[in-house]
């Protein structure tokens, strides 16, 4: 007799954001399950929009995009006559869950939200979703209407439930729902569910792979069952790599296993099993414990000729080399930026600190140093190692643990090197001229020695490569040189102790990765890392106001610039604002809609075409919006090098605790971009004419 069924199980390279490309792997996996006969295909946790989209969770485009994916997944002729599983975030009632999608021939059939999160070690979960807590309870769920153009439906059943069918009952688990003591397998296999199938992101560590073949064979040996394990494979854009291993088992054993550590993008795992083998063991070992539980929600929800057991799934492998190289109170902020710096001091072992140049940042903090408090006097004495020191001013007291230095090169003007050394001399700082020209000559001239070719500029004729190489040679020989100093120089003057260097990236810098990896945004401590571009004008001028810091008069008026290329008639040429497309003005928009406004490519164009309608065009805003996006996500990978710094604003992209993003993108942004090249052409042909 018996009754077989072929189950379909698949491990995805799926990334985050990648729509197009989760599409298609995602197409591609079940037409392999329909030439093996399967019907039931099981995906990975969240395929569609990628697992690890981290803080782009928050974004109404992750939710917008996800849908636009399902819609083309329901439409496709290659979903027909097989039950399809997919992943993704759904937001039901403005709460955000986490969620398989299961759907039949144009119908969906039920979603199933995630009910016990990871939210320990690598997972951040409850960050971003909210768990499913109503036992056995079902609502109806209202499908956006571009979903509900393509299946007829108006709701459908969301929440804690099974699939029922002519042929058997499959219950669904999601990730760490089968780690947990109170798995939900438990209660379903009691309760007559034969296959289980269980959706996983489980990233890689040694051994960790044998847990896993441990929990799904023991999760059919105690009941018996079906149970079916997909996994994502590869970096999804993070730090962890998802290592696969998706399998089939019944009855406590394993019949069908993938790859652990394969390269394809996609992979299908198909077995075929009997249910009256699973029966036959149910029978004999768990007759008497099978209850049947009157408040569980099951679901007929379509007859199909054959059982559909659900396949597993394993996604996301991302290999690192897809990536692309290429208004606050200023007496508070002086306040609290006065403490910070000091007590990074002195919980160092340093004695002092050095900026490299221009020193044109936080000389309050030597003038608003409270000298009349005890403790401060006592830290102070310990940073210098004087017990009997007193301060006779700030000025005085800045010579003594402040040291600046500016590292000219032949691209440097005078007035910088004439701004910097000015400042210093006004706050007092023990102040050192460096020229890296030699130090600079040197490293290219290894570089010639092995490859017989020099670089040139591009103001010389040469390529955008060269150019872009002889900038950050000169950066990274400046975070070199700064920390010989900041070793060195004390013990070249007879003094004992070191120094701390100290970092000069701003926020509107890191949101597009405007500096070197590893060039002087590499430093101890970044005093200004949490604040605006636009912010640290405004303080500047407040210092130029309250403490007669008249120097701060030319570098406000400066153009900002990293004076890395070659001069033109002695005049610098290059401009920061220049080489990053936009205005920092324009950044700090950009930045706050990005991380405040939860918006990403689609929505901030929408929102941008309105606030600066009378500035630019619509064409304009999304240029401006897909050159920002690109540069941020090419750029991303260097904020988990990030200098640490103090929080100071509410869009910083400090990858290190507070913006948890990927930091491997796509960056295409196909489905994203081609959203906003639709809506500017819809605008233009509803534009009347002149």
């Amino acid at each position: 007799m018996g009754r077989k069924v072929t189950l379909a199980t698949c491990s995805l390279n799926q990334w985050a954001l990648d729509f197009e490309g989760n599409l298609e792997r995602i197409l591609r996996s079940i037409a392999i399950a329909n030439t093996h006969g399967a019907k039931y295909r099981l995906g990975p946790e969240l395929e569609i929009c990628g697992y690890g989209c981290a803080d782009h969770f928050y974004e109404s485009d992750t939710l917008l995009h996800s849908f636009q994916v399902l819609r083309k997944l329901l439409e496709s002729p290659i979903t027909q006559d097989i039950i399809c599983d997919v992943g993704m975030p759904i937001m039901h009632h403005n709460v955000r869950y986490n969620c398989r999608v299961l759907f039949l021939n144009r119908k969906i059939l039920l979603i199933r939200p995630k009910m016990l999160m990871a939210n320990h070690g690598n997972y951040r979960e409850m960050r971003w979703f909210s768990p499913w807590n109503q036992l056995r309870k079902v609502e109806e769920y209202f499908l956006p209407r571009m979903i509900q153009e393509v299946t007829g439906q108006d709701t459908v059943p969301f929440g804690d439930c099974v699939l029922s069918t002519k042929d058997t009952c499959i219950g669904t688990e999601i990730c760490a729902e089968l780690w947990n003591p109170r798995s939900p397998h438990i209660e379903m296999g009691l309760d007559g569910v034969e296959i289980f199938t269980n959706s996983s992101a489980s990233h890689h560590e040694l051994r960790k792979a044998d847990q896993r073949v441990n929990l799904v064979k023991s999760a059919t040996t105690k009941s018996g069952g079906i149970y079916m394990y997909a996994n994502q494979r590869g970096c999804d854009g993070d730090r962890v790599y998802y290592d696969g291993c998706a399998m089939v088992a019944i009855n406590g054993d394993i019949v069908a296993q993938g790859a652990q550590f394969s390269l394809n993008d996609v992979e299908v795992i198909t077995a075929t099993v009997d249910l009256e083998d699973l029966r036959s063991y149910r029978g004999e070992l768990c007759q008497p414990h099978m209850v049947r539980q009157h408040h569980l929600s099951a679901f007929v929800m379509h007859e199909v000729a054959k059982v559909m057991a659900y396949c597993f799934f394993l996604l996301l492998c991302f290999i690192i080399s897809k990536v692309k190289k290429p208004g606050e109170q200023w007496d508070g902020l002086s306040y609290i930026s006065s403490n910070n710096l000091p007590e990074n001091v002195t919980k160092s072992s340093k004695s002092t600190v050095l900026f490299s140049s221009p020193p044109s940042y936080l000389p309050f903090v030597f003038l608003s140093l409270r000298l009349s408090d005890i403790q401060v006097l006592e830290d102070i004495r310990r940073v210098v190692g004087d017990d009997s020191y007193y301060p006779q001013n700030a000025r005085e007291l800045c010579g003594r643990i402040f040291t600046t230095c500016y590292m000219a090169s032949k691209n440097s003007s005078e007035d910088t090197c004439n701004r910097a050394k000015d400042l210093a001399s006004q706050i007092g700082s023990t102040h050192i001229n460096i020229n890296i020209d030699m130090a600079v000559k040197g490293i290219l001239g290894i570089f010639s020695a092995v490859t017989g070719r020099w670089p040139q500029f591009r103001a010389n004729g040469g390529s955008h490569r060269e150019n872009l190489a002889l900038q950050n040679v000169q950066a990274r020989v400046r975070m070199v040189l700064a920390y010989l100093f900041a070793q060195l120089t004390l013990w070249a003057w007879g003094k004992p102790g070191g120094l701390l260097v100290l970092g000069s990236a701003n926020v509107d810098e890191s949101l597009t990765g405007y500096f070197t990896k590893y060039d002087c945004s590499s430093a101890d401590i970044n005093p200004i890392g949490g604040i605006s571009k636009t912010d640290l004008k405004s303080f500047l001028l407040y210092c130029v106001e309250q403490f007669q810091l008249t120097a701060l008069r030319g570098i406000l008026a400066a153009q900002p610039t990293a004076e890395l290329e070659p001069l033109t008639d002695g005049q610098v040429s290059q401009t920061d604002e220049a080489d990053m497309g936009m205005t920092y003005s324009e950044l700090s928009v950009i930045g706050r809609l990005r991380k405040i406004s939860k918006c990403g490519p689609f929505s901030m164009f929408c929102k941008l075409i309105h606030m600066w309608k009378d500035a630019l065009s619509t064409t304009e805003v999304a240029q401006k919006v897909k050159h920002f996006f690109r540069m941020y996500s090419v750029n991303r990978h260097k904020m988990t090098t990030v200098t640490p710094s103090y929080h100071a604003e509410s869009y910083s992209p400090d990858d290190n605790r507070f913006d948890l993003r990927p930091f491997l993108y796509n960056t295409r942004w196909t489905l994203q971009f081609r959203c906003i090249d639709d809506q500017v052409s819809q605008m233009a042909a509803n534009t009347p004419k002149q």
